[in-house]
């Protein structure tokens, strides 16, 4: 979504950070929550995992290493559980073995520290529900 555009209502799609990087999370959380979007963020994978059941997630942004469950872990659970969540990988350590295995196992974005938040918005636009 550009600058300047009307915020989105109460009803805004879901956008849920897992990273174990309290500083990036809170300020990507912060970012992301002024274009509008609702945001939920998690020190790790397992709080991710134990939190409320999030009925519709827009789009998940995960980091690739965190202690405990690895990011990559996290997708490979969340789709053996038939969760199917737009995911973003966020990372400080490319790795083009994780790209890769990330990208085969669905995600839709592999991003690294620091990004270009252009990109990071037109993967938003490209997963927009209808009217948004």
């Amino acid at each position: 979504m550009a600058p300047g555009k009307p915020r989105r209502s109460l009803s805004a799609p879901l956008v849920c950070i897992v990273d174990d990087d309290i500083s990036f999370r809170e300020a990507l959380e912060g970012w992301i929550g002024s274009l509008g979007f609702v945001t939920r963020a998690f020190g790790s994978a397992e709080a991710f995992l134990t939190a409320e059941d999030f009925t519709v997630v827009h789009c998940l942004l995960l980091d690739i290493q965190m202690p405990g469950l690895s990011g990559l872990d996290l997708q490979a659970r969340l789709s053996a559980a038939g969760r199917v969540i737009p995911t973003v990988f966020i990372t400080s350590q490319f790795d083009p073995r994780h790209e890769r295995r990330a990208l085969q196992a669905g995600a839709i974005g592999f991003l690294s520290k620091p990004f270009d938040r252009d990109a990071l918005i037109a993967i938003f636009d490209s997963i927009a529900p209808p009217g948004l």
